[in-house]
């Protein structure tokens, strides 16, 4: 009885003194709901101030005890521009994985180091920008055609793959704390943006009402449902519209039907283009009143500075100002930058949790699975205990390609030379000479090397400097984009003369988009697609190389033979792009991949083979590892309509799971898929349907491979909803 009292006295003074903790001014109180807190600063606020919070850099108000607030921060694949943090493969190369799981702990990995960084920068008063907790990634664009040179921040050509890693990827970086964000994800850039870059302040893109649906807006609608706390709008129009004051794009769509109501911002200096490049507007008042009138929360630029003045030229209400005001404020306040330093629950985060050895080896894990086997002859994986070895090639030394853009520094950055290195036995002899240029320089060098080796290992391809940002990409004669999807042609030179020596030659292609090889598949004898995998990017090339780890990245693009392949790169009709419009031959379709082992798909059952279109799909798929080793397999579910023609896609991917099989066993394995993935934007009825009759759905290594099929019917027609 005693010690009962003794503890509920405890309680009591404990309670009792949170209860008379008093807080200057109700927004401070994290015991009141979120709006009370909200429109209590609101009402406190002058004019000047509530325009300064609506930029990027917003002031500190002193008489309210508000610190100034960055919001611009970057964490596509890392925390980005900020020091120290740990690099993990770009988006792209995370795509290649197919492995969800995989993604959100990499971004769970992300959104620590970003707490611990912004918990230091706090301690010493440093406000200052890539130091705050709002994100501005994933970039789920829609990589539509491999000359943009931006294509390496998403995460592939397809909608369904692109929606699902988004949302793990937002997901790991928000957290799962039911009061606070643990980071502020933002999905970018809405809505139909993917280049090209020389253009992209200017270019009106015209989109079909099926293209825009079906292709162009589907990510973002996963994203938006699954919580995301952010969207920033692009620079460019379409249909005539500003996507960062478009009342179709982020009114009726995105607000109104989709109800999102996380925060929009620009992206930077959108809001001047729509003055300097688009010509819709004369004044920068115009242009801020065009925005707020559009709920968009946060300026990346200097436009807002005119709010004032669009205010009292009656250009906006006070009641717009203060509704576009109050959408970035609740960000702030569900990160906890209104309350106590110690509320949340990452508080304790600090420097010991920056770049950890757990984040390193997640790092390498990640960029193993990353990496897509395009060809092997029976070469690899190599011996460790190989005499001699040569190492060669433009990126086999270099770190830029492992960072590629929007990335943080680590030092512990392994080049492929280092990987090899470190990988083969002590009595290997390596050499390496760099051969020839990134770009244009025929004057081959160390090819006298080839002679007497046991194995040639290449690693070419691109860097960021050649494919990337406008501006960033200064070596790119196209405002970061490519004219051509080959490799450059001096790079193809310099395998053709390496494969004179007769001996293994294996290429690694570092590369954000998809690069057409057949220029050098016949001289290859295996050839691995490595993207930019990261600060583990040597480690993981050698992991592959030696057999230490068993490829099993699967291609998040398709690679065409030629450009000739391609509609006009600034045509954003979807007809003849994609795996899912494109009619020719590819080079490797999308999901391609190889493995050191075989699988074969041997059936594909429809549980219920009649459902109602509310109902689910459930496939059993059954395959069997027939090779001598263990290895993962991506089985993935692709679905058409057998006769319905107003659905143009050829196929969709509508599910994916990726198994690890030992060798010589089977595995079944099922999968649950929504009728509503089979969803369509109908020209006809203008909504989504799920129209009636039979379905073909199939399991294969790649889109092209049809294994196994079985039909599905649809029993009646659905209209599912929101557009």
């Amino acid at each position: 009885m005693r010690y009962t009292i003794i503890i509920s006295l405890i309680i009591c003074l404990t309670s009792c003194s949170g209860q008379q903790k008093e807080y200057e001014y109700p927004f401070r109180n994290p015991n009141l709901a979120t709006e009370e807190r909200v429109a209590d600063l609101i009402s406190r606020l002058t004019l000047e101030e509530k325009a300064s919070l609506m930029l990027y850099n917003a002031a500190p108000i002193e008489r309210l005890g508000i610190p100034a607030y960055n919001w611009w921060n970057e964490a596509l694949h890392g925390v980005a521009r900020a020091g120290r943090a740990t690099v993990f493969p770009q988006a792209i190369g995370m795509a290649a994985s197919f492995d969800e799981e995989m993604v959100l702990k990499v971004a769970s990995i992300v959104s620590d180091e970003g707490r611990a960084k912004y918990n230091e920068a706090v301690k010493t008063g440093n406000r200052g920008q890539y130091l705050g907790l709002t994100y501005w990634t994933p970039n789920i664009n829609i990589f539509r055609d491999p000359r943009w040179g931006r294509g390496q921040e998403t995460w592939g050509e397809d909608p369904f793959l692109t929606g699902t890693m988004g949302v793990a990827f937002a997901h790991g970086l928000q957290g799962d704390d039911q009061r606070y964000l643990k980071t502020a994800a933002a999905a970018k850039h809405f809505a139909v943006h993917s280049g090209p870059e020389a253009t992209r302040h200017e270019f009106n893109a015209v989109v079909s009402d099926f293209d825009l649906y079906n292709t162009y807006l589907p990510a973002f609608k996963t994203l938006v449902d699954s919580g995301v706390a952010g969207v920033m709008c692009a620079y460019n129009r379409v249909d005539g519209e500003a996507c960062c004051a478009s009342p179709s794009l982020l009114t009726e769509i995105l607000r109104n039907r989709w109800g999102f109501n996380g925060y929009i911002v620009t992206d930077c200096w959108a809001l001047q283009d729509m003055i300097t490049h688009h010509k819709m507007v004369s004044t920068g008042a115009e242009a801020a009143a065009m925005a707020v009138k559009n709920s968009v929360n946060i300026n990346c630029g200097v436009v807002y500075r005119r709010i004032p003045e669009a205010f009292v030229n009656g250009l906006i209400s006070e009641e717009e100002l203060n509704e576009a005001l109050a959408g970035g404020l609740r960000i702030l306040f569900r990160l906890g930058w209104f309350d106590d330093e110690d509320s949340t629950p990452w508080k304790d985060l600090g420097e010991e949790d920056i770049a950890t050895p757990a984040a390193k080896a997640m790092a390498r894990e990640a960029a193993v699975k990353s990496m897509v086997l395009l060809k092997n002859n029976g070469v690899l994986p190599l011996k460790k205990d190989l005499r001699n070895i040569y190492v060669t090639g433009p990126n086999a030394a270099a770190m830029e390609p492992l960072w590629s853009n929007y990335h943080g520094f680590s030092g512990e950055l392994v080049t492929v030379l280092e990987g090899i290195t470190a990988k083969v036995s002590p009595h290997t002899s390596i050499s390496y000479n760099q051969g020839c240029g990134i770009v244009g320089d025929t004057n081959f060098r160390g090819t006298w090397l080839i002679d007497g080796r046991d194995a040639i290992i290449a690693v070419v391809g691109l860097n960021s400097l050649l494919e990337g940002e406008a501006g960033d990409a200064w070596m790119s004669e196209y405002g970061g984009d490519r004219n051509d999807i080959g490799l450059p042609g001096n790079q193809v030179e310099y395998i053709k003369r390496l494969a004179k020596g007769g001996k293994p030659l294996i290429v690694v292609v570092m590369a954000g988009s998809a690069v057409s090889l057949n220029e050098i598949e016949q001289y290859a004898d295996a050839i691995i697609y490595a993207w930019y995998p990261g600060e583990q990017g040597g480690n993981a090339v050698a992991d592959v190389i030696f057999g230490d780890a068993n490829p099993a990245g699967r291609l998040p693009v398709t690679i065409y033979k030629s450009v000739t392949d391609l509609p006009p790169f600034d045509d954003y009709s979807m007809e003849g792009r994609t795996y899912r419009y494109f009619t020719g031959e590819p080079e490797y379709p999308f999901g391609y991949g190889l493995s050191y082992t075989s699988f074969r798909y041997t059936s594909i059952r429809a549980v219920t083979p009649e459902i109602g279109p509310a109902g689910t799909v459930v496939l059993d798929v059954t395959l069997e590892n027939t090779g001598m080793t263990g290895g993962e397999e991506v089985v993935q579910i692709y679905f058409r309509h057998r006769r319905e023609p107003g659905n143009k896609a050829l196929r969709s991917l509508v599910a994916f799971k990726r198994a690890f099989i030992p060798a010589g066993e089977s595995r079944t394995i099922e999968f649950r898929i929504p009728a509503s993935r089979l969803q369509y934007y109908n020209e006809i009825t203008g909504r989504y349907d799920i129209l009636p009759g039979e379905y073909l759905f199939y399991a294969g290594s790649n889109s092209a491979d049809e294994a196994v099929n079985t039909d599905i019917a649809i029993l009646s027609v659905c209209e599912v909803g929101d557009l």
